[in-house]
């Protein structure tokens, strides 16, 4: 299996070479060299490649790190709960973090002007959104399988918030909040800076390796419960710790671009093709192809078009040709 890492690996490496190369204004395959070899090996830029290095360093590189760490961390997120609830038809968005995500930012977009404002509201509505699936799940403890009324939980939850979002979207200005609510909900890299990654780089890499460190137990978890517990397996705190962690990552995403869709659906069935069911290799193989893909769709967005296209409407057109074909290679998986 080191050898699909590897190769991987370095279709991700050619990927972020590329996507750092296009643009409105394009930079040729000597030039992007040439800046490499001077910022690597020279450490010394020319005043030639002073402006390759504004256009790399302040627009080009925080997008692409961005596309990477959010299509890892929804490809990652939507695996572990597709093993978790043995169901290969959940997503990340599956406990209603995407629409709590949704409905902070509009909120904050709505009745406030701060960007910063923005992406709080997002994450702690997104968090929120959780919590209130699982209070829903301990009210009804014990009464029926837990995982399905986990399930049902987030759906209810899903549900409110997204109502709740469309009561700040009839009740917001029109002309001025309206647009930027609904082009924030359709998702996009463009706004994304250095700094914000910088706050955010190593929050999401430790919440993704979390997540792939207990992949092991999840392939337990697609045991029976007794089965699970009698080989020594923890599996509240497991399903605690899976939750929690793609949660954050999940949360993070949605305030960092808006709602991007289908990558955490797409993605594990893609990755099961390639290597199988063994979570183990499952998620890292789901990190590098979630990176991989929304860097390509993110290349598109910008290129397709004299404007910028929205991701989230991308990633949408893009997913659902692949889930069918996907799930037409992968209906063993399914039964």
């Amino acid at each position: 299996m080191q050898s699909i890492y590897f190769k991987l690996f370095l279709i991700l490496l050619f990927t972020i070479f590329v996507s750092l190369a296009l643009g409105k204004y394009p930079i040729s395959f000597e030039q992007m060299l040439n800046y490499l070899y001077s910022l690597l090996i020279s450490n010394s830029l020319d005043e030639s490649l002073q402006m390759i290095d504004n256009i790399i360093m302040e627009i080009r590189l925080p997008r692409v790190i961005a596309a990477i760490l959010i299509g890892a961390s929804y490809a990652v997120s939507g695996a572990s709960f597709q093993a978790m609830f043995i169901n290969p038809l959940v997503s990340p968005g599956i406990l209603g973090v995407l629409s709590g995500s949704a409905f902070g930012a509009a909120l904050a977009i709505a009745f406030f002007d701060s960007w910063f404002l923005t992406q709080l509201f997002s994450f702690s509505f997104g968090i929120l959104a959780v919590i209130f699936a699982i209070f829903v799940t301990m009210i009804y403890q014990n009464r029926a399988n837990n995982s399905l009324i986990l399930i049902l939980g987030g759906i209810i939850s899903g549900s409110a918030f997204s109502t709740l979002l469309s009561i700040v979207k009839f009740t917001a200005d029109p002309y001025e909040k309206l647009p930027s609510i609904v082009y924030w909900l359709m998702g996009s890299l463009s706004y994304i800076e250095l700094n914000q990654i910088i706050v955010v780089f190593f929050p999401m890499l430790f919440g993704i390796l979390t997540l792939i460190m207990v992949s092991k137990y999840l392939n337990i978890l697609s045991f029976s419960e007794e089965e699970a517990k009698s080989m020594g397996v923890n599996t509240k705190l497991i399903r605690t710790i899976v939750i929690i962690v793609a949660t954050f990552i999940s949360a993070i995403s949605v305030c960092l671009a808006g709602m991007i869709g289908w990558i955490g659906l797409i993605i594990p069935h893609f990755a099961r093709l390639l290597v199988g069911a063994n979570n183990q290799v499952l998620l890292p193989t789901c990190a590098f192809l979630g990176a991989i893909f929304l860097l390509i769709v993110d290349n598109f967005s910008r290129m397709i078009l004299e404007f910028e296209v929205p991701i989230g409407i991308l990633t949408s057109v893009i997913g659902i040709p692949i889930f069918i074909f996907v799930l037409k290679s992968s209906k063993k998986a399914l039964q």
